[in-house]
């Protein structure tokens, strides 16, 4: 017996109840008419977006849930869907999975393992059902069943489900992208089809949700542990399969994978999507941002020009006494060379006007990064004028590494309303505008942006190594303190010099309120700044 299964890769926005329903009622029709399935699996809480976090605690959004979920049930009618949404049963709240057959709900399966760790907070909304179990169901002679995302990963639920006699299990999900995700997730699924002996189709949601981004990649894995090629990432798209019940094997029939899966590509794809999508889902048709002929601004430009297309992307460069030659050049350069329009504003006149106004209270103090600051701070002022008189979605272009030891200005060049390298240190920015040079045609940044000492040009000869370690050491220390949760005393076993780490990591904890006045950027690394890595800003313990 043979099962045509549509996986719909696709983006459900968070809160568009009425919108997601609608068009999941004709994802299903498209699916029986057009790809001639017997199953369409839609992600996890497809009907209200994933994550829904606060709106779950809103009782008319849960009604509204319930109501769109069975509007989508009556319209379905020659095929079986599997809807995701948050089913409301009481004073308790399930994140559920629904078999819609024949215009009504045959079932509804509920997630049994709920994670609460990362960016994840299914806890605090979602409760286990004690009477819960296994869900299996029968299409066309074949035991079909259905756990949620987090469930595959213990081994239990699948092994009732496969004890339950399901011969192949769906398994919608909402995992967000992070690097290096895509091989322990394939490893796990070799092995659970293994100890199971049933097939997986693995779905997974793709798009931007404010600093999350989710990648789709899905994928099958026939019983025999068979892992197949991932679906492209970041890409909507129909994905169809026929499984033959008696081999418990897939055979791809609409399947397009993905032509670079090189943790470069994938991350710069993940921010690429990230703007584009936070644009799309808040009402932004234009990016602004500040091009200083830096790396970072560099970089950012080029993203945001992926993103949304040059001519929806205006850059302004912002110097100052201590701008060099080369920085406005190169800025020019990257433009003409994008297709971008450049303006420029001096902040000679603005940073004049403060330290006027300042200078009274001023006086007799020798200038130190107080001056620095209000450069920074000038550039802040009149980006934001522009993107409030003309419209439009500021950009900053702080990096991890600076966002970690505080090496950003703080209503100065933070501001702005996403921050797309934010979770990519210095050495990943510099990794990306490499690779990025390597694609698409001619370079999209100048080479000496990236040959360059990078500086933040506030006062003279200034380069960032004059009060930081190279960045290479930087990033090191930070990736174990930040990402790897090491000790003091385990960096500096590592073999870095005792010296530095005290200093930058004092730098990371006295900077915790930056940090959390910062703009959301998407999430690229395994322990992001924001949602995921929540720090005190007062806070009296040091490891």
């Amino acid at each position: 017996m043979t099962l045509r299964i549509a996986m719909a890769q696709f983006d459900f926005p968070v809160g568009a109840v009425a919108q997601n329903a609608e068009r999941i009622t004709m994802m299903i029709a498209e699916a029986r008419d057009t790809h001639g399935a017997d199953i369409v699996l839609f992600p996890e809480l497809a009907i209200s977006g994933y994550p829904p976090e606060d709106l779950l605690m809103r009782p008319g959004f849960l009604r509204d849930c319930e109501s769109a979920l069975h509007r989508v049930a009556s319209a379905v009618h020659g095929i079986v869907a599997v809807v995701g949404w948050p089913q409301s049963a009481g004073s308790v709240l399930y994140n559920a999975a629904s078999v819609l057959r024949e215009g009504g709900v045959e079932t509804t399966y509920r997630k049994r393992e709920l994670p609460n760790y990362n960016v994840f907070d299914e806890r605090r909304y979602f409760s286990v059902d004690p009477d819960g179990g296994s869900c299996v169901f029968q299409v066309k002679g074949v035991q079909v069943g259905l756990v949620i995302c987090e469930d595959l990963w213990f081994a239990e639920p699948l092994v009732d489900t496969a004890h339950a006699g399901a011969q192949l299990v769906l398994v919608p999900n909402a995992s967000p992208f992070e690097r290096d995700k895509h091989a322990q997730r394939d490893a796990l699924l070799a092995r659970r089809t293994v100890e199971s002996g049933v097939a997986l189709a693995y779905l997974n949601v793709v798009g931007g949700q404010d600093s999350l981004v989710f990648d789709g990649a899905s994928v099958v894995a026939d019983a025999d542990g068979s892992v197949h090629p991932a679906a492209a990432a970041f890409t909507d798209q129909w994905l169809v399969v026929d499984f033959d019940a008696d081999s418990r094997r897939f055979r791809p029939v609409l399947w397009m994978d993905d032509g670079d899966e090189s943790r470069d590509a994938l991350a710069w794809r993940a921010v690429v999507r990230g703007i584009r999508d936070y644009c799309a889902k808040n009402g932004f048709s234009r990016l602004w941002l500040g091009l200083s002929g830096g790396i970072d601004s560099a970089v950012v430009l080029a993203m945001a020009v992926d993103a949304l297309g040059a001519d929806s992307v205006t850059a302004v460069r912002l110097p100052s006494r201590y701008t060099a030659g080369l920085s406005n050049d190169l800025a020019a350069e990257q433009c003409a060379a994008l297709g971008v329009k450049l303006e420029t504003i001096s902040i000679e006149a603005p940073f004049a006007g403060f330290m006027q106004a300042l200078g009274p209270m001023f006086e007799g103090r020798e200038a130190d990064i107080t001056e620095e600051n209000l450069q920074s701070r000038s550039r802040g002022v009149i980006m934001m004028a522009l993107s409030n008189k003309l419209g439009g979605l500021l950009l900053t272009t702080g990096n991890k590494s600076e966002y970690a030891v505080g090496y950003a200005t703080i209503y100065g060049d933070m501001c702005g309303g996403y921050a797309p390298i934010k979770d990519l240190y210095k050495t990943e920015v510099f990794a990306l505008a490499r690779w990025r040079n390597t694609v698409g045609g001619a370079p999209v940044i100048p080479d000496a942006v990236i040959a360059r000492p990078p500086s933040a040009e506030l006062r003279d000869n200034q380069t960032d190594q004059d009060t930081l370690p190279p960045y290479d050491v930087l990033d090191a220390i930070l990736l174990r303190y930040v990402d790897q949760e090491q000790s003091r005393d385990e960096i500096v076993a590592a073999g870095f010099d005792h010296q530095v780490v005290d200093r930058m990591l004092r730098l990371v904890r006295i900077s915790e309120w930056k940090r959390h006045q910062a703009a959301p950027g998407p999430k690229v690394s395994h322990r992001a700044f924001g949602r995921e890595r929540r720090y005190p800003i007062s806070n009296g313990y040091v490891d």
